[in-house]
């Protein structure tokens, strides 16, 4: 049996330093058996999928040293690679789950399932659907689908007894079904949902081995039942473990920078990240921490995967990608300066800010020195003589990243759009709104157009800065973050 694994991203957003991790491991096992590793693409969730994420996913897991043998934008026997793209698969799946009575329509509106949660969290019960619909005379769940009447599939789960299984890292697994809520299969709107679209292409696409992040262990049991409702045998499932922070929390976007993007920006090579992530959950035979992924390959032994949780570490990627760049030739490493920073591509994003700004050479680059290069170090005196005082300066700069967490485009306009509309909801002034966005991006109060220089920048540098700008002003707690939440979710934003 040949191995087969994949990757499965969903492009919602950002291209995930999770994703690259993951990915990571499935390629090196794959290719330590002779066997294939597949790019598939989960867009279902047709509200929040884009082409330009799954664009942006490909280039940066192609930028991280990662390729695979099928996918989307190589094609492959078991196409196509994009769910949107196979909903007839799913609904016939769905339709033969639903006669066999391994699934039910359920018709129950959006006021009942929220009457039923709230009673539920009133009675310190486990939010979970109750089988209302679950017994259902066919003949009339038939019927009302033919008539257009809305509904969703669910899971028909057991009531009593356990799902066992075993996990490759973790050994035997077992989960109460009462813990297992009648998960949904497919939306109102026709669309399955991961739960059946995973399953369901990791049979037809001869997926023999799954290596994934811990956070879908508690999904296990939904997966077995469909696997077992169809006759089917389940991959060999691996669960990661998931990168985490210095206090234990899992690695997020509010506390450190986890977009690939933002990696390649800041200037890490991107054999040494691949190098980084190996150590995340695994180790040489012979405990050396600097090897190349041909190395990992060669010497892959997957029951060397460890559970412990890795803590992402800094210093340590640091440390790693200098031993990497003092390791270059001189005539390489300057070839990977001007890839970095001084292409050509990079700097005809520059020219139109800087050029008519510029009398001498020389000039140019303490104009541009926070966009080619990390910007200043800050402390709380920067933002010191700024009219809208500390307090006002971490009100704007939380509600900025949260306003720009949800920005779909990121361009000039629809940056500014965006900002100017929350600056109108806070009822603060553009300028006086502006400043310590100012501070925060460019480390001045003068600079090139912010919002040219954030369109530039990119989403997940500017996050960044605007993270490192907060903790500059002494930090959010936790419980001053959860204050600024429901300020920011009390504000009507116009959706620019």
């Amino acid at each position: 049996m040949s191995v087969r694994t994949r990757v499965a991203p969903s492009p919602t957003g950002d291209p995930h330093v999770g994703t690259a991790y993951v990915a990571l491991f499935n390629l090196v096992f794959a290719r330590s058996q002779g066997g294939q590793f597949i790019l598939r693409v989960e867009d279902t969730d047709q509200q929040r999928s884009s082409s330009a994420s799954e664009a942006a996913i490909v280039e940066a897991l192609r930028w991280v040293g990662l390729s695979w043998d099928e996918g989307p934008d190589v094609g492959g026997r078991f196409g196509p690679y994009r769910q949107s793209e196979r909903l007839g698969i799913y609904r016939c799946h769905a339709d033969e789950l639903v006669a066999s009575g391994g699934a039910f329509r359920c018709f129950c509106s959006k006021q009942r399932l929220d009457e039923l949660r709230r009673r539920q969290q009133t009675n310190r019960e486990t939010p979970r659907y109750d089988g209302h619909c679950r017994n259902l005379d066919p003949e009339e769940s038939r019927d009302r689908a033919l008539n257009c009447e809305t509904h969703v599939v669910r899971l028909d789960v057991p009531e009593t007894g356990a799902c066992r299984f075993s996990d490759g890292i973790r050994g035997d697994i077992e989960i109460p079904w009462q813990q297992v809520d009648m998960q949904i299969l497919v939306k109102s709107d026709g669309f399955p949902t991961y739960h059946l679209a995973a399953v369901v292409d990791d049979h037809l696409m001869g997926i023999t081995h799954i290596l994934r992040g811990e956070e879908w262990l508690p999904s296990m049991p939904k997966h077995r039942l469909i696997y077992d409702r169809f006759g089917w045998t389940a991959p060999a499932h691996y669960h990661l473990p998931l990168l985490r922070n210095a206090d234990g929390s899992k690695v997020s976007k509010r506390r450190n920078p986890t977009g690939l993007n933002y990696y390649r920006r800041i200037g890490y090579l991107p054999e040494a990240l691949r190098n980084y992530l190996a150590l995340m959950g695994w180790s040489m035979p012979d405990e050396r921490e600097i090897f190349s992924t041909e190395e990992m390959t060669a010497a892959f032994d997957i029951d060397r995967l460890t559970t412990g949780g890795p803590v992402f570490d800094f210093a340590k990627l640091d440390w790693l990608n200098g031993q990497y760049i003092r390791s270059l030739a001189p005539s390489e490493f300057m070839d990977r300066v001007a890839d970095w920073a001084i292409n050509r591509e990079n700097l005809a994003a520059v020219a139109p800010l800087v050029q008519q700004r510029t009398e001498r050479l020389v000039d140019l680059l303490p104009q541009v020195d926070y966009l080619l290069g990390d910007r200043a170090a800050l402390d709380e005196s920067d933002f010191a003589e700024l009219r809208l005082g500390a307090d006002g300066c971490v009100r704007v700069l939380d509600h900025v990243g949260r306003r720009l967490d949800e920005q779909d485009g990121w361009d000039r306009d629809s940056l500014q759009a965006a900002i100017r509309s929350l600056a109108e909801a806070m009822g603060i002034s553009m300028r006086d709104f502006l400043a310590p966005l100012f501070v925060a991006v460019a480390g001045r109060t003068v600079a090139l157009p912010l919002f040219d220089s954030m369109a530039y920048l990119g989403r997940d540098m500017v996050r960044s800065r605007l993270a490192s700008a907060l903790s500059a002003l002494g930090g959010v707690s936790k419980k001053k973050a959860k204050r600024l939440e429901r300020a920011y979710m009390e504000l009507e934003v116009d959706e620019a």
